[in-house]
């Protein structure tokens, strides 16, 4: 009597692959934790250069009863949300404009293709001069983040149109706005929110560095600031923690929002 062999259903065999892949990701994390207390707790390292992790938790607790932590968190949220709506409200028609035009493709496309090679810290000085040192300057720092991402990705989405698409919209004689809305743009979304989602990564990073290298003043990175100057790294790991922590739920967010966006894209 030969063995029967049971194939689960692919929506089974995915549903049970999912978590499994949630804790192996959870693995590498757990390990570091492990090693970072051994050190600690051992004296293998110098808890003045590496804090236990109980003491970076106690850290973030007495900041956050005193309502500091709050307050830099909502600091650096605030300008991140800005500065990325702002990036993203200006690169998506820049992005579309040079893959929908030929003309802007061939003369503006170069020089914008030179000037996202410029590394974007290297536009602190010129930002600074432009709009001093507040908080002017970190949000057009953290825009400019966002747009150079965004303007890519947009621009090869639309450059990306099929022309069968352009070959209906002269069949049934559609005119130059309802091409956009109802034929190039829909189709050009996937790309268009892989470059917000990407836009929204670099915001977060350049608002820590906005906050680190401008002035100081509420936010993670004035908090991380605080602790390398006194000496406090409880105070510096637990900023680096919040920002992996925060830009982590930033990108989960991203992903979810496109996820819901394009699901029309499955019928």
């Amino acid at each position: 009597m030969s063995a029967v062999t049971i194939i689960p259903p692919a929506g089974e065999a995915a549903a049970t692959t999912e978590p499994k892949r949630r804790w192996n990701g959870l693995i590498l994390p757990a390990v570091l934790i492990l090693l970072w207390e051994g050190a600690s707790q051992s004296g293998l390292v110098d808890d003045r250069l590496l804090p236990s992790l109980g003491t970076v938790a106690g850290r973030g607790w007495s900041e956050l009863a005193d309502g500091r932590l709050a307050v830099d968190i909502a600091s650096s949220l605030a300008r991140d949300v800005s500065g990325f709506a702002i990036g993203s409200a200006l690169g998506i028609p820049v992005g579309l404009a040079l893959g929908l035009s030929r003309t802007l493709d061939r003369f503006v496309g170069p020089t914008f293709n030179a000037a996202k090679q410029i590394a974007v810290f290297a536009w602190i000085p010129l930002i600074s001069v432009w709009f001093g040192v507040g908080e002017a300057a970190k949000i057009a720092f953290i825009a400019l983040a966002a747009f150079t991402p965004v303007v890519v990705n947009t621009w090869a989405g639309a450059r990306s149109v099929p022309r069968t698409l352009g070959e209906v919209a002269d069949v049934l004689a559609l005119s130059r706005w309802q091409r956009l809305t109802r034929l190039e743009i829909p189709s050009a979304l996937p790309s268009i929110f892989v470059g917000l989602q990407l836009g929204l990564i670099y915001s977060w990073l350049a608002t820590v560095g906005a906050e680190y290298f401008m002035t100081i003043g509420p936010g993670i990175g004035g908090l991380m600031t605080e602790g390398r100057e006194h000496f406090h790294m409880d105070l510096v790991i637990l900023g680096v923690l919040l920002l992996g922590g925060i830009g982590l739920g930033l990108n989960k967010l991203a992903a979810l929002m496109e996820t819901s966006a394009l699901r029309w894209k499955r019928y």
